[in-house]
């Protein structure tokens, strides 16, 4: 398994989004200690009632990866995850390729179809279209990358033989998609790459508008059937899945080790390819050591 490092968020209306540390000497931090990528969400203008009840702030991860990008050498440039109905398609997909371009390959677009009511609102899109919006992106996305002519008529838009540039350096720009329903995953067994499940519990999955996932076992049995959906569809190519880790007292991670290196072994017999971890740090000092400390025990000596 590859281990990606998930930028602590800061919750609520108070503190500021970078209490965490600059991203810069986060991210700097991350590679040095082993991980193999970085990640950040996305909410653009999230509601206040949100916020006030433990929602957390982000930054735009777009801008902020291409800025982490620039400060380090090997580390995937994750977004976990983009909301593609937030966005035209052809936005989303030219700030994709540009990151792309610019890291020399190493972005991992995640996308998912959203789920805040407000944010929708104050975006002027529909959240009754949501659905349909996602799978326009999912059309556009390849047509846009291939740097070659195209058309296509959106619900929206009407794009008559444009073309774009760059071309993105991956072809494809390896496409996650997040989210715990049959149609989720149908969707990645079809047309993406990597799979996001939400393993947040039940709270955060009524929140998200997706259904919970139980037990290991559970995720197990769906990463066996949306494998073998892709198989039924004519895919060989692997497809990657990615599983946050919250196990107790990790934020310790030297404490506690072998309980920890059991439970992602376990993780890792279910089917899951990537892990991503947090730190729910609040200053630099404790985000380094986080980092440190995870590093040497899991990633450098410890793997």
């Amino acid at each position: 398994m590859r281990f990606i490092f998930h930028y602590p968020e800061t919750g609520g209306l108070d503190g500021d989004v970078l209490d965490a540390g600059p991203l810069r000497d986060v991210a700097v931090a991350a590679e040095r200690a082993g991980f193999d990528g970085l990640s950040l969400s996305e909410h653009p203008v999230p509601g206040a009632r949100w916020l006030a009840s433990g929602g957390h702030q982000t930054l735009d991860p777009f801008v902020a990866l291409g800025y982490a990008a620039a400060a380090t050498e090997r580390l995937r440039l994750l977004t976990h995850l983009a909301v593609a109905p937030y966005r035209n398609p052809f936005l989303l997909a030219k700030a994709a390729a540009t990151l792309d371009k610019l890291s020399g390959g190493r972005l991992i677009l995640g996308l998912g179809t959203g789920y805040q009511k407000s944010e929708f609102h104050a975006l002027g899109v529909d959240i009754d279209e949501r659905n349909a919006l996602f799978d326009e992106t999912l059309d556009v996305l390849p047509l846009h990358w291939s740097g070659e002519p195209f058309g296509y008529q959106g619900r929206h838009f009407s794009a008559r033989d444009v073309i774009a540039r760059p071309r993105p350096v991956q072809d494809p720009i390896p496409v996650w998609i997040g989210g715990n329903s049959r149609l989720s995953r149908r969707r990645v067994a079809e047309r993406a790459q990597g799979w996001m499940p939400m393993t947040g519990g039940a709270q955060l999955s009524t929140t998200a508008r997706t259904p919970a996932l139980g037990t290991l076992d559970d995720l197990a049995a769906a990463i066996a059937e949306m494998r073998d959906a892709a198989a039924a569809a004519g895919r060989d190519d692997r497809i990657d899945v990615l599983h946050s880790y919250q196990g107790a007292g990790i934020e310790t991670p030297a404490a506690d080790a072998d309980r920890h290196r059991e439970a992602l072994g376990e993780i890792e017999k279910a089917g899951v390819t990537w892990v991503l971890v947090s730190s729910r740090t609040a200053s630099l000092p404790a985000t380094l050591e986080f980092l440190d400390s995870f590093g040497a025990t899991y990633l450098r000596d410890g793997r």
